[in-house]
């Protein structure tokens, strides 16, 4: 009787623990971000590296300066901007609404890349290593330095509770509810720069404030979301193909899963026009044209039309109001002013999940993902503009030079040049007129990342 009495309590125990477990509490968790891919006019999407980031306030946490544990260190060396990948993904943010204060557990795992900003401060960010205990260190020089030749060094003991996966986690994130008085929002960090980064607070969302890590000490820090960003090597699910005058593009999705809200635009020379795309089935292609000279609207009143079709695709994708205005202000002009062809869609929910799993303990009682595909073209008629100005900047005449970079500027490759140029020298052997490109790029980034700051900063 004791026997089966027992196995009664620990199989009721097991239930309550398997109930506890998918247990959903009462609060809402949000999220949108984007993934930006760069390809020709053949699809292919391409490995690329922007000679001009988006800036961010000196505030956000990246893989050069990650603070938090003075022995934890990054395994992927540089910052973002070091890295040559297919993928770039762009501020995510993780807004929660909750009808009282609660503490909450983040996991984020990018399993074919690596987290390199992030703000708050979060408790693990990997994959990482753990530098050894100083006084390993010095025991271990110590028993050198007296010729001493121990089959194990103490420092090596010491190294093993490293993070091997790509993840990102803040452990008792704290939900406040109640709005922010105007009176507290000093207490959200500002500055002049990383003026884009802002536009992602003006939301209804609560709140958050972390307890974060900071060499071996605690510092409590606040915002209105969880913010990431990382690159990855993986194909995004939509090739986008073009005939030389880019006027044809055809669009196919390469994925399992449905594409929706898919916008073809294309801007050049400070006017700019899009087709709408309601929905792209798995497996299929879709031709739309571009009719030359016809439909170009000033980029002011482009940026209106297409952003307010775009705040509803999001809102219909399940986003609130005011959070998907947040995001189109976010992105505003580098999606609709930003000079050259793209397409913007919205990402399969199931294909979010599966390249960027996220965990949140307890569980929340609404989650939703809403990612937004950026592919980028690089068409003919851009190689061929700018191979035309490197020519002319091998002239000697130094105002043809200067001629020549204001030119590759009008070109509005921005920080798709880098892999423009690559295009461009790729059937071209010489040394010499290679040197010469990446002379015209260096100096057409220097004038790029001038003006950048000048705006990130007004």
């Amino acid at each position: 009787m004791k026997t089966t009495f027992l196995a009664l309590v620990l199989t009721g125990a097991q239930w309550s623990a398997f109930a506890h477990n998918d247990a959903t509490e009462n609060y809402v968790v949000h999220e949108w971000g984007t993934f930006t891919s760069v390809q020709g006019a053949d699809g292919v999407q391409q490995e690329w590296n922007p000679i001009i980031t988006t800036e961010l306030p000196t505030f956000v946490y990246d893989l050069a300066k990650p603070s938090g544990n003075p022995r934890r260190a990054s395994t992927a060396f540089g910052a973002k901007s070091a890295f040559r990948t297919l993928q770039r993904m762009e501020t995510p943010v993780i807004y929660f609404y909750s009808d009282r204060e609660r503490s909450v557990d983040v996991d984020v795992r990018f399993p074919q890349g690596i987290i390199t900003e992030w703000y708050p401060q979060a408790r693990d960010v990997g994959p990482s290593l753990m530098r050894p205990r100083e006084w390993f260190t010095r025991i271990d020089d110590a028993a050198r330095k007296a010729g001493l030749q121990p089959l194990v060094h103490l420092s090596s003991l010491d190294t093993k509770k490293g993070i091997n996966e790509s993840v990102i986690r803040w452990m008792g994130v704290n939900i406040s509810p109640e709005r922010m008085p105007a009176a507290d929002a000093p207490l959200l960090p500002t500055e002049k720069s990383g003026s884009h980064y802002y536009a992602a607070r003006e939301t209804d969302a609560a709140v958050l404030r972390v307890s974060a890590p900071m060499n071996g000490a605690t510092k409590q820090e606040s915002e209105k979301f969880l913010f990431y960003r990382g690159v990855g090597s993986f194909t995004a699910p939509l090739q986008v193909t073009t005939g030389s005058e880019s006027d044809c593009v055809t669009l196919r999705n390469t994925g399992p899963n449905e594409l929706t809200g898919l916008f073809v635009l294309q801007v050049r020379g400070g006017e700019g026009r899009f087709i709408y795309v309601d929905r792209l089935p798995a497996g299929e292609d879709k031709s739309v044209k571009l009719l030359p000279g016809r439909d170009w609207t000033p980029p002011g009143e482009l940026a209106l039309q297409i952003g307010e079709r775009m705040r509803r695709a999001l809102v219909g994708a399940g986003l609130y109001p005011r959070e998907a205005a947040a995001m189109v202000n976010t992105w505003r002009d580098s999606w609709f002013e930003d000079q050259g062809l793209r397409v913007l869609y919205l990402l399969p929910r199931a294909w979010t999940d599966s390249i960027l799993p996220l965990t949140l303990d307890p569980k929340p009682r609404e989650l939703v993902r809403v990612m937004v595909g950026r592919a980028e073209v690089i068409t003919p008629a851009m190689e061929w503009e700018l191979l035309k100005q490197i020519v002319r900047y091998n002239e000697a005449d130094p105002a043809a030079k200067q001629k020549a970079v204001a030119e590759t500027r009008k070109l509005g490759l921005g920080r798709f040049a880098e892999l423009a140029v690559r295009k461009v020298l790729g059937n071209t052997p010489s040394r010499e007129f290679s040197n010469l490109a990446w002379e015209l790029l260096g100096a057409t980034g220097k004038q790029e990342k001038e003006k950048a700051t000048a705006v990130a900063r007004r």
